[in-house]
């Protein structure tokens, strides 16, 4: 099979970590007798530099006719003063609403080589974890109406903004949810805040309705300061956590965080046709770029995704991800990750020991 991919390296250290993922998925062309081919566009701090504005519309669409898009990341003090709207950041909210892409899936998973590394008592941890955050990226608060007004009550200026989600939107990511968790540990989170909100109240009538259309798979509701607690205080509960764009902006991070290692975390961002953007989530850390010391397994892991979840190519993913877990257990470790006192592998170094357990 050929599939064409849309590569935005971005800024910072995008190009470096983004050019290890592309090797590996040569790698895995020539196991598996796929072909890769790659077009490069701009987005970010350097479209910025290169045509003053951090999205174009030839970028747009390329990104459009392609089968997936690989993002390494964007941003970085360079444009820190430059226009709110044409801030680097604005390339990804443009990249998002062109391919109509609503969910963004995001695992945290703790690998046993790293055990050390996550800031939770092994007590606490047992086993480990194996989460996946699904959260809706094109409602709730973000897309609401926004604005400033005057208090009646003499208070001085006061700032609003709308939370608002329909029915579609709702059934939408939560169908999203169930259908992953029916290929996991068939359990469903729902967190909302439906005991004060009225957005998260049809949140919560809607997620258990679509729920009977999955009768295999266990569903329970969780108030978002709850689940937050229950992230530190158990996170082996769950499975499949779905939630709204606010909260899933905020405990995704914190299960990321959870796992001890940001550097190695990959995520998706889908639209309805299974299409989507991969990219790790970590920035683009500046102060790093151009080192060749960053970590590429985020990156790396973001391609496994793409294979999975664009590609339905399952056992090309397993075969990613595998070789990854072999590069920790046999300890392996990038700066990020090394302790004090070990060798740490650069990023090119890391990605060919991946390549080579391939």
């Amino acid at each position: 099979m050929k599939y064409q991919i849309a590569v935005v390296k971005g800024d910072g250290i995008g190009p470096e970590i983004v050019s290890e993922a592309m090797l590996v998925l040569e790698k895995i062309g020539e196991k598996f007798g796929h072909e890769f081919s790659f077009q490069e566009v701009l987005a970010g701090g350097c479209s910025i530099d290169a045509n003053g504005i951090p999205l174009t519309e030839e970028t747009i669409e390329v990104c459009k006719a392609a089968d997936s898009v690989l993002l390494g990341a964007v941003g970085g003090p360079k444009w820190d003063n430059v226009p709110s709207e044409k801030r680097p950041e604005k390339a990804l909210l443009g990249l998002r609403a062109a391919l109509g892409l609503f969910a963004n899936i995001r695992p945290a998973m703790m690998y046993k080589a790293l055990a050390e590394a996550c800031p939770i008592k092994p007590e606490i941890i047992g086993d480990g974890f194996d989460i996946v955050v699904c959260r809706e990226l094109t409602g709730d608060v973000y897309f609401g109406e926004h604005g400033r007004r005057e208090s009646d009550k003499g208070w001085g200026v006061v700032g609003y903004d709308d939370m608002n989600y329909s029915v579609y939107e709702i059934e939408r990511i939560a169908r999203r949810a169930f259908e992953m968790a029916r290929v996991r540990s068939k359990k469903v989170t729902s967190v909302d805040k439906a005991n004060v909100l009225e957005t998260s109240r049809v949140w919560r009538e809607t997620v258990t309705r679509i729920a009977a259309e999955y009768p295999d798979v266990e569903l329970n509701h969780m108030y978002v300061d709850n689940a937050a607690m229950q992230l530190v205080r158990n996170p082996g509960q769950f499975d499949v956590i779905v939630t709204g764009n606010l909260f899933g902006d905020i405990l995704s991070d914190e299960a990321s965080m959870i796992t001890g290692s940001i550097g190695m975390l990959p995520s998706a961002s889908l639209n309805e046709s299974g299409r989507g953007m991969y990219e790790p989530i970590h920035g683009s850390a500046p102060d790093i770029a151009g080192k060749g010391i960053a970590n590429p397994i985020a990156t790396i892991l973001s391609c496994a995704m793409m294979l999975r979840y664009s590609f339905g190519l399952s056992a090309e993913a397993d075969a990613i991800e595998a070789s990854v877990e072999k590069a920790l257990n046999d300890g392996y470790r990038t700066a990020d990750l090394a302790a004090k006192g070990e060798k740490a592998l650069s990023t090119h170094e890391m990605g060919e020991i991946i390549r080579g357990n391939l």
